[in-house]
């Protein structure tokens, strides 16, 4: 591994993440955070991508598809973002911390970049595999990819439709891939760090460290950032509803529904 260029991207996404603090106090819409956020790990993996020392063409393929990650990500956001709200989730957190939210949003930002940092590190070890390309485990790899980037689109698109009808206001989504889970893009954006794992498997005793970006990703979705707070706002804003949606609905991994309803 190179530790200079790793070195410089823990700077950037540090300094990103600080700018994307003093976006999210200038303007008072946390969603640019994500915003931000997407697009500097995309950058941080690009840089990654170009300065490995594995086979171009594998570097390349690795480049591509967290460009596309970050692109697609960021402005689906930025869009959701311009044109909508505060995000509850980070709502809540300010409403929590009271008059020190600046302080402590510093820091969990800066607790973002460390995650960012985990994440680009497996883009890295991907892209630093020197093993001949491409190998039946690459193919593997950039079709677990490209499934997730379409499922995630796919299912943001169809919330995105849904949150323009009238029964949004009241109803919870059950439309194409969120008939089968509650966050299907949670579920995608998760499996497209699994293929990074898949790209980096070799010899070298540093692959292991690929699987930290899954395994953190998983962690923050379903555990903390992710999943947890979101359901809590949609309890408080559907009640019974939502609660009706959890039985009959998987959280996170797409599956049958349950009480014998057909799909």
């Amino acid at each position: 591994m190179d530790m200079e260029v790793l070195i410089f991207i823990a700077i950037w996404l540090s300094l990103a993440m600080a700018g994307a603090w003093g976006v999210q106090r200038v303007t008072g819409l946390s969603g640019w955070i994500d915003t931000i956020w997407s697009l500097a790990v995309g950058l941080g993996g690009i840089v990654a991508a170009l300065f490995a020392d594995g086979e171009f063409e594998r570097r390349m393929t690795v480049l591509i598809l967290i460009a596309i990650w970050a692109a697609r990500l960021a402005s689906h956001i930025g869009f959701r973002t311009h044109g909508g709200g505060e995000d509850p989730r980070y709502l809540k957190l300010i409403e929590e911390w009271g008059d020190s939210a600046a302080s402590r949003l510093f820091l969990f930002l800066q607790i973002q970049a460390l995650a960012a940092f985990i994440l680009v590190l497996a883009v890295h070890l991907a892209a630093t595999n020197d093993t001949p390309f491409p190998r039946v485990l690459d193919g593997f790899a950039i079709l677990v990819a490209i499934l997730a980037l379409t499922g995630e689109a796919i299912s943001d698109r169809q919330l995105a439709r849904f949150r323009r009808t009238s029964e949004a206001k009241t109803e919870v989504c059950e439309i194409g891939l969120w008939r089968y889970s509650r966050h299907p893009n949670y579920f995608f954006e998760w499996l497209f760090w699994c293929a990074w794992p898949i790209f980096a498997l070799s010899a070298s005793a540093w692959t292991w460290a690929s699987l930290l970006a899954p395994a953190l990703m998983y962690w923050l979705l379903v555990h903390v950032s992710g999943i947890p707070p979101l359901e809590e706002h949609m309890l408080h804003s559907r009640g019974d509803k939502f609660r009706a949606l959890q039985k009959r609905v998987n959280a996170f991994l797409p599956g049958p529904r349950r009480n014998g309803e057909l799909p």
